[in-house]
């Protein structure tokens, strides 16, 4: 009996550490992937949406940017831009970000800040916040692992793994742990990111609901990587939403999302142009 009994958990004994071996891989094969990732200029398409509680929209600010790369990360240039507001039900367009249609306009402030640091994260070498996904030996420190299978994702098999924050008891790589959870689709064959989302493991504490008057709710962020060549996997879109009350007053439903595209070899000689997306 005993033995029988080993033998049924010797699958899930394997598969927690075959989750911690991928994982550890992953993190090995990234700092190679963002050093070929600076060898490319893209375009990145950003938009940042506001809206209130009973759906209107607040605001929205539509950016588009040449990246290339520089020494130490990359460097957008914003190339174009298109805005709009909602005042009582009317949708007014603006050409400047941060343009205000008052004096004291939260949303002109909120949404300027989120569209130039979403994607813009100046410790990556491709924009994404790393604090969110755990793809560094550092940050996976923080979590746990477990292989929950295997599946066939845009034609190639994938391992999907979800993580959590560790145990408040167990080893940690810093004296605040992480706040996310959630899982990730890792290219069987080339141990790289292919889908990544996170979700807020814990809420935001009761004292600070109370005293403040602020709660976030629904926060949640996903990255999507394709393949562009042997072992070559490229941040192709980045998204995130949360609901948000602050200070009793101010409640919104926030979404941000980029689309990378037009991946072209770099060439420092050279300015580099792309064709103006249009709406289909």
């Amino acid at each position: 009996m005993r033995l029988n009994l080993l033998f049924l958990l010797l699958p899930a004994l394997a598969c927690a550490q075959t989750a911690d071996q991928i994982m550890a891989k992953v993190a090995e094969n990234q700092n190679r992937a963002e050093a070929a990732r600076t060898g490319f200029v893209y375009r990145q398409n950003v938009l940042v949406r506001l809206k209130r509680t009973n759906g209107e929209l607040a605001r929205e600010e539509d950016r588009e940017y040449t990246v290339a790369p520089t020494p130490d990360g990359v460097k957008r240039e914003m190339v174009h831009f298109a805005g709009k507001y909602g005042v009582n039900g009317k949708v007014t367009s603006f050409a400047e970000p941060g343009e205000k249609y008052k004096d004291a306009d939260i949303d002109a402030d909120l949404a300027k800040s989120l569209a130039e640091d979403f994607g813009n994260d100046k410790d990556s070498r491709d924009g994404v916040n790393m604090d969110l996904f755990p793809l560094t030996t550092k940050k996976q420190q923080s979590y746990t692992f477990k292989l929950a299978g295997t599946e066939i994702y845009r034609d190639r098999e994938v391992f999907r793994i979800t993580f959590e924050p560790r145990s408040k008891n167990g080893p940690r790589s810093d004296d605040h742990g992480t706040p996310w959870a959630g899982e990730a689709l890792i290219d069987k064959a080339d141990l790289a990111p292919v889908l990544i989302t996170t979700h807020l493991a814990h809420g935001i504490p009761v004292l600070v609901k109370t005293l403040l008057g602020t709660n976030i709710r629904q926060l949640g962020f996903k990255v999507s990587y394709g393949r562009f060549d042997s072992n070559l996997w490229f941040p192709e879109t980045y998204s995130g939403e949360l609901k948000l009350r602050a200070l009793f007053l101010y409640a919104r439903t926030i979404s941000m999302g980029l689309v990378n595209s037009g991946f072209q070899k770099a060439d420092v000689k050279s300015n580099v142009t792309f064709e103006k997306l249009t709406a289909e």
